[in-house]
């Protein structure tokens, strides 16, 4: 073993040894925790809300005096917001909008000839809870045609607040073959698979015809 492995060595075994001791005194989690990544950010993109409706709720599948419900597979987004550290940020909003499930947004500007849904507006408001946990109930949104004709798979937009980061990314979904190809999400990288979740059976607690997705927020600060 030539002089530099063995001080390589030396100071891999230190690492080791300062991790195990400060795991006896319960220290440990917080140094490791300094490795999560953030999320990635995406665009804003064109479809942002110009005038927001009056029902913001967690909701999305229903409009408050309307009856009758959204078309489309229901699905529940949930998870929690913290920051680099693993820590729980409480009171950070979220503001969420998307296309339905034909893939049509509730926006002056989308030429999609879709049709709209009148039990869908696609925009809600959330605040996170004491220990950083959000969730909403929606639709999976439909792919939607971009720019050129190019096929946008399914996303649900995000702009996450808090006192001190904000974050303006896009949700998608695990299994959609148009994810391969996306220009946007490809941007990310190595990343992608932090925006990409998988649509998993309903708690008990849940309708049994819905999806769950579970999908974390980290903002750098909070």
């Amino acid at each position: 073993m030539s002089a530099q492995d063995r001080i390589e060595r030396r100071r891999l075994l230190g690492t080791a040894a300062t991790l195990g001791g400060l795991a006896v005194f319960g220290h440990a989690a917080p140094l490791l925790a300094q490795k999560i990544r953030r999320t990635p950010a995406q665009i804003l993109g064109p479809f942002y809300p110009l005038v927001k409706p009056l029902d913001q709720d967690a909701d999305l599948t229903m409009i408050k005096g309307r009856p009758g419900r959204a078309a489309g597979q229901a699905i529940h987004v949930m998870g929690r917001v913290t920051d680099a550290q693993g820590r729980a940020l409480p009171g950070v909003r979220i503001e969420i909008w998307q296309a339905n499930a034909h893939g049509r947004y509730t926006h002056p500007s989308d030429n999609n000839p879709a049709p709209l849904d009148p039990h869908f507006e696609g925009y809600a408001v959330l605040r996170t809870d004491a220990e950083g946990r959000y969730r909403f109930k929606t639709i999976k949104p439909g792919a939607y045609p971009a720019d050129a004709g190019v096929m946008r798979p399914p996303h649900i937009h995000f702009d996450i607040a808090g006192r001190v980061n904000r974050t303006v990314t896009q949700l998608y979904f695990a299994g959609e073959p148009l994810n391969d190809d996306d220009a946007l999400l490809r941007t990310v990288g190595a990343n992608r698979e932090r925006l990409i979740v998988s649509l998993e059976p309903p708690t008990q607690d849940l309708e049994p015809d819905s999806l769950l997705a579970r999908w974390d927020i980290v903002l750098d600060k909070g």
